[in-house]
């Protein structure tokens, strides 16, 4: 009996302290251009501190075309690349990824993922940035306390990004 209970407790005592989970919803609205290209897009959270927390996710060009390689035009990302995208060895598996089309995308991350599962609780601020050629740049951020409870925000683009969504669930 002593055993059964000692393994149920520590069973208990192994679970991340926040089961909590994290989902961004991001929309890319249809623009009417001349000449449109897909926006090159990164999400990460930022502590107090407004040092990079955790990367969520960056979109851009990953196929080689006559212009070059995406990597090359990562720098427009002017905030993500200065706070973290220029110390990163790209591509970093579990968050970059090809550049998204029009409409809206839903990231979803729990607290055992690689990007969530250290992040300490506090007070974070969701930032999402998109630049796209011959386009403007935009940046939103929403801030939020990661403690395990449910909680909401949103942040309304003007030109590069449509509403921007988070829920802790």
């Amino acid at each position: 009996m002593r055993a059964k209970l000692f393994f149920a407790v520590s069973g208990l005592l192994t679970l991340p302290a926040y089961a909590a989970e994290l989902q961004v919803d991001v929309e890319i609205p249809k623009l009417n251009v001349a000449e449109y290209h897909r926006p090159y897009v990164a999400v990460w959270l930022e502590g107090t501190d407004q040092k990079v927390a955790a990367n969520l996710a960056v979109w851009y060009q990953q196929k080689d075309t006559a212009e070059g390689h995406g990597t090359k035009w990562l720098p427009d990302l002017r905030q993500w690349w200065r706070k973290s995208g220029r110390n990163l060895d790209l591509p970093v598996d579990g968050v970059t990824g090809p550049t998204r089309p029009v409409g809206r995308h839903v990231l979803k991350f729990d607290g055992r993922s690689p990007q969530l599962g250290k992040l300490a609780p506090g007070q974070y601020t969701l930032v999402v940035e998109a630049v796209r050629e011959v386009g403007g740049r935009e940046l939103l951020k929403i801030p939020f306390e990661w403690n395990g409870k449910p909680q909401s925000g949103k942040a309304q683009g003007a030109s590069e990004l449509g509403a921007v969504g988070l829920s802790i669930k």
